[in-house]
């Protein structure tokens, strides 16, 4: 099975007498990419805030290498990266500057700085471009200097919410790489997306969430066949719409219905 490097249990979180998670269990292997995917609105943003110590849950428990992220924060912290889906670097800054300022936040000493940096640059595959400011990047660009910044660490635990929001078919292409090649590194991921067939390709297993449940779990692979579906589009309508029209199903798979949480 593997060392785990997650274990969610029972974890719940309400809003006021909302219910953003309803008592979710799952656990992530150490080295594997772990998808949490499902409409907008299903609570995939506020587990991964759990898990980077951003959020307190209302009850349950969450650990990231044996270590649990209420009572031991601080040390979760050390060994995890976290990249939020609005996630923004200083405009004002080069790109380059920008990894150097992130890199003395994380490191030691200046030695192990200029090694983070140099990862960085690599990470980006931004060239030249990183001696102009953020603020002249694209959407792209700028989402592939956050990656940059996220890995240059090598963390254990990287922690991406849709990675790949907005981009287009390159980018996105480059960035769900640049994934991979740190997985086979021996990163372990958790992305969360609402783009199913994106992660169709990206993820070694996926939780299927919706307003706040799990519905379903398993490799892409497992519950396509589970549900005689041909992606995980069809998976997630066939495991959540039963006796819905097809209008309703629409909405719920483009994220109509909620606002995410």
């Amino acid at each position: 099975m593997g060392e785990k490097a997650v274990e969610v249990v029972e974890l719940r979180k309400d809003y006021g007498k909302r219910a953003a998670l309803r008592g979710i269990s799952f656990n992530v292997r150490k080295g594997e990419v772990f998808g949490v995917i499902g409409p907008n609105g299903a609570g995939k943003s506020t587990t991964l805030k759990i898990l980077a110590t951003l959020l307190k849950p209302t009850s349950g428990e969450a650990r990231v290498f044996g270590m649990d992220v209420v009572d031991n924060a601080s040390r979760v912290r050390r060994v995890i990266s976290y990249l939020p889906e609005e996630a923004g670097a200083y405009k004002n800054l080069k790109g380059i500057e920008y990894l150097r300022f992130m890199a003395k936040l994380y490191a030691g000493d200046d030695e192990k700085a200029e090694d983070m940096v140099k990862r960085g640059i690599e990470i980006s595959g931004l060239g030249e471009r990183l001696n102009d400011k953020v603020a002249t990047y694209s959407k792209g660009m700028t989402r592939k200097l956050l990656l940059a910044r996220a890995l240059m660490v090598m963390p254990k635990l990287a922690i991406l919410d849709e990675p790949a929001s907005g981009l287009d078919v390159v980018n996105a292409y480059e960035i769900r790489k640049i994934i991979k090649d740190f997985s086979r590194k021996g990163v372990t991921f958790i992305v969360s997306s609402h783009n199913m067939l994106e992660v169709e390709f990206l993820c070694d297993r996926v939780v299927l969430m919706n307003a706040g449940s799990i519905v379903d779990s398993g490799t892409p692979h497992d519950l396509m066949a589970k549900y005689e579906a041909d992606n995980l589009e069809e998976v997630f309508m066939r495991a959540t719409c039963a006796g819905t029209d097809a209008d309703t199903m629409q909405m719920r798979l483009s994220g109509c219905e909620h606002e995410e949480l």
